[in-house]
């Protein structure tokens, strides 16, 4: 029987507008072409018997469309139309999971889904598309990493987070390291409640079970007890306090009047780009610089000998070219601000792993990270030939 394709159109139409109808068409339409698929590679392959099996197929709203695909008996033939299907069904997965990762609940991505393509997608759905990129995040989170990193800096950002039916804002560690390339690179991201040394030392453990063997530069915060716990876990590892935090504490013990003054002062002492300045001459202008404040503000006074200043003096070790680079955390600063941008859309997270989800993801494609730093394997006492 031959039927023209206007009759087959007014059939189909007709079909359509009973109850189930659409759902019908579209089985026997995909089924038609699978069986056209593999008409033309039995022709290949000359006459090999066919079997059939029974494969549902997932459609939205939790509907199922059930084919009869033609299989020879030897496996080799795999219908087109399925690799069709199953890179949109991939698609869609990779779609739900960069939505999620810029900052979108998984509510929020549902919605889109459902302006996208008319249908609701329920939040369980919204994280069962998601979970390839939580396992390429896991895998990423637990690397092999390199044996030596030039330089290292350690921060925590505090995020809030729920956590047994209350919500507060916890500690998320982050290590950013300079490769002997020259480039950047996130190593770890943790989270322990309260930042401490204590955790940076469990943190620390953990990097040299992943490969990391030594560390020429610690750059961090003014954290208490860091320096010790640098000591203990990376022998030899000179560390770098944060001068403009240092600044910042300072202005603060000052009046608005005089923070002007204050700022000169200080500019003076951390200098940058300077060949022929040393921690020897820098620590001498320390100690005339908290003399001279200290007689109108007593705290200056207990500053002026107290030697874990000169951890913030340690970047004129250097070579000048470097020098703004390393004797600031600004860097992961920046990166943090990252951070708390895209999980910024939310009140408060609802797990840890949601929050280490997305910052590890905001890490892997940072594309600032995968440009050379300019100049700064010109130091060859962290940058060895």
């Amino acid at each position: 029987m031959h039927f023209t394709k206007v009759q087959i159109s007014e059939l189909m139409r007709k079909h359509a507008e009973k109850e189930n109808g659409l759902h019908d068409l579209m089985e026997i339409m995909l089924e038609s072409m699978m069986v056209a698929d593999g008409v033309s590679f039995c022709m290949k392959i000359l006459k090999i018997m066919a079997m059939a099996i029974v494969l549902d197929m997932p459609m939205a709203k939790e509907e199922n469309l059930e084919f009869r695909i033609p299989r020879d008996r030897y496996g080799n033939f795999h219908p087109r139309i399925l690799t069709i299907l199953r890179n949109q069904e991939e698609e869609c997965d990779r779609l739900a999971g960069v939505l999620y990762t810029k900052g979108l609940t998984q509510e929020q991505v549902g919605d889109v889904f459902e302006q996208i393509y008319g249908q609701h997608y329920s939040k369980s759905s919204i994280s069962r598309m998601a979970d390839s990129v939580r396992t390429q995040i896991n895998a990423w989170l637990e690397r092999s990493l390199e044996s030596y990193y030039p330089v290292m800096f350690v921060d925590c950002v505090h995020i809030k987070i729920h956590r047994k039916r209350s919500v507060s804002s916890e500690a998320f560690y982050v290590a950013l390291a300079v490769t002997e390339e020259g480039r950047r690179d996130v190593l770890a991201i943790f989270n322990i409640p309260t930042e401490s040394a204590t955790g940076w030392s469990d943190i620390f453990d953990t990097l040299k079970e992943r490969g990391v063997q030594k560390i020429g530069l610690m750059v961090a915060n003014g954290i208490k007890g860091l320096d010790v716990v640098v000591g203990e876990k990376s022998p030899g590892t000179p560390l770098q306090r944060c001068v403009p935090h240092l600044k910042r504490n300072m202005f603060a013990k000052v009046s608005h009047g005089d923070k002007g003054a204050l700022a000169s002062d200080l500019r003076d002492i951390f200098r940058n780009g300077q060949r022929d300045y040393t921690i020897e001459m820098a620590w001498k202008k320390w100690q005339d610089m908290c003399e001279r404040w200290g007689k109108d503000y007593r705290a200056f006074k207990l500053m002026r000998n107290n030697a874990d200043y000169k951890a913030y003096m340690t970047y004129l070790n250097y070579a000048p070219e470097i020098l703004s680079m390393i004797y600031t955390t600004n860097w992961i600063e920046r990166l943090n601000r990252d951070f708390r941008r895209v999980t910024r859309m939310r009140t408060a997270m609802p797990t840890e792993e949601s929050v280490l989800t997305l910052m590890s993801s905001v890490a892997m494609e940072h594309k600032a990270f995968d440009r050379l730093l300019p100049n700064i394997t010109c130091d060859k006492t962290l940058f060895p030939d």
